[in-house]
């Protein structure tokens, strides 16, 4: 756990997959209260356990789904203490309990669970309050789960985890493609993900750019890695192909995301840069590679030789002046001054424009 007591999302990353590991061995907790931020966890463990705990000739007798704004805790505490027909086990799914009126009532039977029932409380959005009866007696009697959302920085490290899960490895330009693309929303890059290994040839082991082109459709030549990438090297003319592409597919690269990308590129390079000027002035060696890609919060240390080059090129005073550029096209991609100019010519004037500092 962290210093601030605080779970991270490297912890809760860590427990759902030994949450998952223990529904696939068939050992079942009498209660599991799957709450927080992100969602992709809650539903997948939700999902696993609906499936695992009964056969499905038992699900139709056996097994309830109720939606929190369409019942109360009172209603639910009933249901949980029912038999089971024919034996076995009595399973009863709250969804979107975060809405389940009188919530608190779960705690009259959270207390004192029954053996042959399993609840499986789904709290998404926000945690349930851990001073309160129902949290601790969930924990107590069962398994009380915190789902945390991933920083940006730490999508990378996740990703290599699950598709290694999936008996695969994926390219560096493959990783940072679907970053880019789809940011930090885990439940978007698994489903992505998933229907792209059902779609590759047997024997497949790696996934490459190649490969998220053609089954997740993001295009490996023209995208905001390979933008970032060309100003990194000043190669004008691929900034300027990639910029006209953009302009042709507004839909899939709107300006407001790339100007947030080419944000967090340059703050990248900034902080290099200071790391530099830091070391210089107290006569000592550089960070390590791998301290430096955590401050840069790259999805992954490799890219930090892209950095390295791009920090030579562009130093704290140009970078500077770029931040001025991307605050001034930010407005004007917000109608402050724009005149008649689209954001496809706005993107391309502020790659000329960044290219000439």
């Amino acid at each position: 756990m962290a210093k601030s007591g605080k779970i991270t999302f490297k912890e809760s990353a860590e427990q759902f997959n030994v949450l998952l590991a223990s529904i696939r061995k068939r050992e079942f907790a009498p209660i599991y209260l799957l709450m927080g931020e992100e969602p992709f966890f809650i539903d997948r463990l939700g999902d696993e356990l609906a499936c695992a705990v009964l056969e499905e000739s038992e699900r139709a007798f056996n097994q309830t789904v109720v939606y929190g704004k369409d019942t109360d805790g009172g209603t639910v505490v009933n249901l949980c203490r029912q038999m089971p027909m024919m034996g076995g086990k009595m399973v009863i799914i709250i969804k979107e309990a975060q809405q389940l009126k009188k919530i608190e009532q779960l705690a009259a039977y959270t207390q004192h669970p029954q053996p042959s029932t399993v609840l499986v409380i789904c709290h998404k959005g926000r945690n349930v309050d851990k001073r309160t009866p129902l949290y601790k007696s969930c924990k107590a009697k069962g398994i009380a789960f915190e789902s945390v959302p991933p920083r940006d920085y730490e999508i990378g490290g996740w990703l290599g985890d699950f598709v290694r899960s999936k008996a695969l490895s994926m390219d560096a330009k493959a990783v940072s493609m679907l970053v880019d693309h789809l940011g930090a929303d885990i439940a978007r890059i698994a489903n992505e993900l998933d229907k792209l290994t059902t779609s590759l040839e047997e024997g497949t082991k790696r996934i490459t750019a190649d490969y998220i082109e053609q089954y997740i459709g993001i295009s490996k030549d023209y995208n905001t890695f390979e933008l970032t990438r060309a100003l990194s090297e000043k190669n004008l003319l691929k900034a300027l192909q990639i910029a006209d592409y953009f302009a042709r597919n507004p839909k899939e690269n709107p300006f407001v995301v790339t100007l947030s990308i080419l944000f967090t590129h340059f703050q990248r390079i900034f902080i290099l840069n200071y790391q530099r000027w830091l070391a210089r002035k107290e006569g000592r060696s550089l960070p390590s590679e791998l301290e430096l890609a955590k401050m840069l919060k790259l999805p992954a240390a490799f890219f930090l030789k892209e950095y390295t080059a791009a920090a030579n090129l562009y130093p704290t005073p140009k970078v500077f002046s770029i931040f001025g550029l991307l605050r001034q096209y930010d407005m004007q991609s917000k109608g402050v001054e724009s005149g008649s100019a689209d954001d496809g010519e706005l993107l391309k004037e502020l790659i000329l424009k960044i290219m000439m500092i």
